[in-house]
């Protein structure tokens, strides 16, 4: 039975299923941004798992499959994909998730509602438009990973 939640979506057999945390809250990463809770509250009641997508390295011509589930935890943005195994690039991906030679995860967004730290000069992000999450090698936020692969 498919749920009708519109952030939650059923695999199916041909995708290679993974999950992890996007980002991190109250960690910096390497641009000098902290993602607060509920930076996500907003983007993911408009946009739902839908509208959100799932690419290689941020690049808009390698979609790689769709989410599954995005949700703010305690920790930060928990997240469950679904690569298209038919996808050639896809299924390369997967077979290098399951040996942890790629783990990262990554966001695209645009800011919209932040303040600058006056010491440090990073930005405090409390509200976001998250366009994509994409695995990458190299994340931004150096703990933002892929835990599990199914």
């Amino acid at each position: 039975m498919a749920s009708s939640d519109p952030l939650v979506f059923q695999s199916k057999p041909h995708e290679g299923v993974f999950e992890g945390y996007a980002t991190l809250f109250y960690c910096v990463d390497l641009s000098g941004d902290t993602l607060m809770p509920g930076a996500f509250a907003e983007t993911l009641k408009r946009r739902g798992t839908r509208d959100i997508r799932l690419l290689w390295q941020h690049d808009p011509d390698q979609p790689l499959g769709r989410w599954l589930r995005l949700e703010e935890d305690s920790y930060g943005l928990k997240v469950r994909g679904a690569l298209n195994l038919r996808i050639q690039r896809a299924a390369e991906l997967f077979t290098l998730l399951h040996d942890r030679s790629v783990d990262g995860l990554s966001i695209g967004f645009r800011s919209e509602k932040a303040n600058r730290d006056q010491r440090t000069g990073g930005r405090y992000i409390h509200k976001l438009d998250l366009w994509e999450i994409s695995l990458v090698t190299f994340p931004m936020l150096p703990n933002a990973r892929i835990s599990r692969t199914e």
